[in-house]
């Protein structure tokens, strides 16, 4: 349990937010959202005492221990990936530290005695003679290898590093879980198994995340921070925005009596409600809507940039054929001998257990690459817009955001440009930010709009909700759902490749995998992960 009292947090003149009051219990799991900026992470740092409020208290349990997901990647590179992981849990390391310390002592005392019984009893409490294979079942769980689990930290990747200090922040049973960004790095099959394990975790959990399936498969409560408020929802990322939308409808709909609203908006509970009752979740958390109040569903006042695609010309018959295309890079292979063709109405998703496969497939058919070897033609009515993993090379200039839109746009109209750098919310003064000092977020909304200039039929997207907000993420899926061309992407979001694309070609050393499914069967199709495991395996 966590419990917080009057806090308030504010920055010189600027008041993050005031006044809170609320209490967060066992056996639920709160999503917390909010715009850049808002003050999640802040919130996170103040409920782990790494940041004091300006008043206020945060309180804890009697006797419940917190556990924090650390966000320093080189703090523990002298500690070996085990030692890591057992430091999670610092009464018992410290019990431990204490036990081996006396165990040592050359002039092993009567007194040294008593107080090593004393140890050995709190240790088998916390079931100390267990740590180990707990630990080491986490860490393999994240994909961590068990010959890896006793190397120093200073020697793993930066993507190993942050599953082991996820391992660190779960290790334990903590009575209170803070999760920030935890699915950053990881690959769907790891985040599958992070869901499945906070699913069905007890205690208190509170996470910040982007991931909007994350959120729908965890979360009991939405805690939303906006406009220097804070108010939790029962129900999970999903549920608080498609009744918030619904919410907000119902407000300009003034014509509308109260009675009708109401009975629309408990239709819409019930809805949801079922849908929920077939997930993958536990039983407790089904429940999560069973006490809503239906007055508690209140429209939001966030902002969605305007994404639209529109083609300028419908795309013919042939969109791409690649044949024979391989791709390296230091001699290692990506793909070898890759062979497909694009269908008219195609949304496909790439996948490859190595990132790296999807962003070369994509750099070589938009022309930016060279491969191994093989070719790709595309087809005479198709015309292209890509949006690259790596944008940097667009913003190395000091030039306003008007300026720099206008270098991928036929009309050069100050207005016309500013029309679309409106719909990806840059207002007033913004427009005329240096396009050098953005953000990654203002990047690649910067990005889209580019794309939107196109009029192109088909969109070549690698790890498009990269650096973006849950409203501009939400709403870019929203668009692609309802466009008419063709779509290639890669993507990092679970709900982003379910709810968009319909063909999976799954990139590996030793040959593809095509399917026309959806991801969700993909992943749990037996003859799929047959395939996958016979291509991935060492020749």
């Amino acid at each position: 349990m966590i419990a917080i009292n009057n806090l308030g947090m504010q920055f010189g003149k600027r008041v993050l937010f005031q006044d809170v009051n609320m209490k967060f219990t066992p056996g639920n799991c709160y999503g917390i959202i909010g715009a850049n900026g808002a003050g999640k992470s802040t919130l996170m740092r103040i409920l782990s005492g790494e940041l004091s409020p300006t008043h206020g208290d945060v309180i804890q349990g009697p006797g419940e221990r917190m556990s924090v997901l650390e966000q320093d990647h080189f703090k523990f590179d002298e500690c070996t990936v085990m030692e890591t992981v057992l430091r999670g849990h610092s009464v018992l390391w410290d019990i431990m530290q204490e036990k081996d310390a006396l165990y040592a002592k050359a002039d092993f005392s009567d007194a040294d005695g008593i107080r090593a019984s004393e140890l050995e009893e709190k240790f088998a409490e916390l079931e100390g003679w267990n740590a180990e294979s707990d630990a080491a079942a986490l860490l393999s769980g994240l994909g961590i290898r068990e010959d890896k689990h006793y190397t120093l930290m200073k020697d793993m990747s930066g993507n190993e590093k942050v599953r082991v200090l996820l391992a660190k922040a779960l290790f334990g049973n903590p009575d209170n879980l803070l999760l920030d960004e935890p699915t950053n790095d990881l690959d769907l099959e790891t985040v599958a198994w992070l869901e499945d394990y906070l699913s069905k975790f007890e205690n208190t959990v509170l996470v910040v995340s982007h991931d909007r399936h994350f959120l729908d498969s965890v979360c009991t409560h939405t805690l939303d921070i906006d406009y220097n408020k804070m108010q939790i929802f029962a129900g999970n990322y999903s549920f608080w925005y498609q009744s918030s939308q619904l919410a907000l409808r119902q407000q300009q709909q003034q014509n509308k009596k109260a009675e009708e609203k109401r009975k629309e908006l408990l239709e819409f509970i019930q809805r949801f409600s079922a849908n929920v009752a077939k997930s993958k979740q536990t039983t407790s958390r089904k429940k999560m809507l069973e006490k809503l109040n239906v007055e508690e569903i209140q429209p939001s006042s966030r902002r969605y940039p305007g994404i639209i695609f529109t083609p300028q010309r419908e795309p013919g018959n042939k969109i791409l054929e690649v044949k024979g295309l391989s791709a390296s890079i230091d001699g290692e292979i990506l793909f070898n001998d890759v062979n497909f063709q694009i269908e008219k109405g195609d949304k496909v998703a790439f996948l490859s257990h190595d990132p790296r496969a999807m962003t070369a497939l994509f750099e070589i058919i938009c022309g930016n690459r060279q491969p191994d070897s093989g070719t790709y033609e595309w087809g005479q009515t198709i015309t292209t817009a890509y949006l690259p993993l790596d944008n940097s090379q667009f913003f190395n200039t000091d030039m306003n955001l008007v300026d720099w839109l206008c270098q991928f746009s036929d009309d050069s109209s100050e207005i016309y440009l500013k029309g679309f750098l409106g719909k990806m919310l840059f207002s007033g003064e913004e427009v005329l930010k240096k396009a050098s000092v953005l953000s990654g977020g203002e990047k690649m909304r910067c990005m889209i709009a580019r794309m939107m200039l196109r009029d192109a039929n088909t969109m070549v997207l690698d790890s498009p909700t990269n650096h973006l907000d849950l409203e501009s993420i939400q709403a870019f899926n929203n668009t692609l759902q309802s466009f008419k061309g063709n779509i290639l992407m890669s993507s990092h979001d679970h709900e982003f490749i379910q709810t968009v694309c319909t063909r999976i070609i799954e990139l590996t050393p030793n040959g593809i995998i095509d399917k026309m499914m959806d991801y969700d069967d993909y992943i749990t199709d037996e003859r799929v992960q047959a395939a996958r495991e016979k291509l991935y395996a060492k020749a």
